[in-house]
């Protein structure tokens, strides 16, 4: 039984990086690869913060890439826990970017961490419950709630999938691609 609570905001992090031409793509914006492995990084921050131990990533739901990230624009993340399960913490990662000469501010991306605690030795470690303080945190709360479900569907169904080869054929007769089998 959890007998320690942490409130949301004890745990969140602020993170801000000019963005310089080494993490560039070749199409002169900012590479997606390297915005993951920034979220990656306040995902780690966050949730050791709230668990007090180590954490390691278990998967990433959703990246949507919104807008392009330009280089010389100061990216600005934000995190925050928006739901603990025993030794598990969903990290809800915001990104803006602000050209710094216009102050104009746009979102880019916002995804979800399902992080877990671990203890020095490799195990799954209990985390602290969460204080839901603001409509924002039983927002996000029922939210990522709502995604897990949906999460479980979804390995139900890939666990359950099965293949049939003229079914399949019939079903790609409409699009875009041409079966060419050897």
């Amino acid at each position: 039984m959890q007998t320690t609570f942490k409130k949301v905001s004890e745990s969140a992090v602020t993170f801000s990086e000019l963005m310089l031409p080494s993490s560039s793509n070749f199409n002169g914006k900012v590479h997606g690869g390297y915005i993951l492995s920034l979220m990656d990084q306040i995902a780690f921050a966050c949730a050791s913060k709230h668990s007090g131990t180590y954490c390691v990533t278990a998967s990433v739901d959703t990246v949507n890439f919104l807008a392009p990230i330009e280089v010389g624009e100061l990216v600005t993340m934000k995190a925050c826990v928006n739901f603990v399960g025993t030794t598990s913490m969903v990290v809800g990662i915001r990104v803006d970017s602000e050209n710094i000469q216009t102050g104009k501010v746009k979102h880019c991306n916002s995804s979800y961490f399902t992080m877990v605690a671990r203890s020095a030795d490799g195990k799954s470690v209990n985390v602290p419950g969460l204080v839901l303080t603001t409509k924002n945190d039983v927002r996000r709360y029922t939210r990522s709630m709502q995604l897990k479900e949906l999460s479980k569907q979804h390995k139900e169904i890939t666990k359950n999938f099965k293949f049939d080869m003229i079914e399949a054929v019939e079903k790609l007769k409409n699009e875009r691609v041409k079966i060419d089998l050897l």
